[in-house]
């Protein structure tokens, strides 16, 4: 694996995401839309571009897309100044946004018919907090030898990679699933926490014993952290999963019915912390 690597997308994960692979000893190229980070991250050691062509040529192999959504990657890769514009012959995009199943299915679909590039599908789980740390799940699918290529970005990120067969949109799809179970769970935590309230439980006590009984969960274990989710970030992005992962449902004729009750119940907690 070449060392230069191209970080397109520097959020809060993305921004992450480009710093821990910068101290593992990875050259960090990077873009962004909005000029305002361009300063903090060359602060950091990160060489800034102002198009993805530009990042493209000083590549050796690996760009990573951490934008928003399917339009955000069709506009870094096919748009005027775009991916499409240099040389792509050997070039891999990492596609590491959150995007549902079939979109990841038309976004590779049109990379693979109009440009000379590969792509490979990487959803990640763990958040902020396991970029910097390397501990994040990675969930990947897309031609095998690829994906194996590109283990050693993944090892420095995550803890745990996952493959998911060559088709495009089976990450995306793993991920959902993910989210789904996470979202009934902080459902189901938020409402036992809510119960023992009527009892005077005390709460750090009856966390602990279900930490150490069967009730014991990854929510339950973080819920410090969980608890504290903002809705104009970690829980509308929750919300848009447990939407997506619903519409999934149905089109593949698949009962969903507890993801639409955790939909529906974060619904109304996010709109009732908007008004407090």
């Amino acid at each position: 694996m070449n060392k230069r690597v191209g970080v397109a997308g520097l959020g809060a994960m993305g921004f992450q995401v480009a710093i821990t692979l910068k101290k593992a000893g990875f050259e960090i190229i990077g873009y962004d839309a909005f000029q305002g980070v361009y300063e903090k991250a060359e602060a950091e050691g990160i060489t800034m571009v102002y198009s993805m062509k530009e990042m493209a040529e000083k590549v050796d192999e690996a760009i990573i897309s951490m934008v928003r959504n399917y339009e955000q990657n069709i506009d870094i890769i096919f748009g005027d100044g775009g991916l499409s514009d240099a040389e792509q012959a050997g070039k891999t995009i990492i596609v590491m946004s959150t995007l549902d199943p079939e979109s990841m299915r038309q976004l590779s679909e049109k990379v693979r018919e109009e440009s000379d590039m590969n792509i490979v599908d990487a959803g990640l789980s763990g958040g902020v907090a396991g970029a910097e740390s390397g501990t994040l799940s990675i969930m990947t699918s897309g031609p095998e030898k690829i994906v194996k290529s590109l283990q050693p970005i993944f090892d420095v990120i995550g803890s745990e990679t996952f493959y998911y067969g060559e088709d495009p949109g089976n990450s995306q799809a793993a991920k959902l699933i993910n989210n789904m179970v996470l979202g009934i769970n902080v459902n189901a935590v938020a409402e036992g926490l809510e119960l023992a309230k009527k009892y005077d439980l005390p709460q750090e006590e009856l966390l602990k014993l279900l930490q150490a009984s069967t009730g014991d969960s990854w929510v339950v274990r973080n819920w410090d952290t969980v608890s504290e989710w903002t809705t104009d970030a970690t829980l509308s992005i929750l919300q848009k999963d447990l939407t997506a992962a619903y519409k999934e449902g149905i089109n593949n004729d698949v009962s969903l019915p507890l993801n639409a009750l955790a939909s529906t119940r974060l619904f109304e907690a996010m709109r009732e912390r908007k008004k407090s």
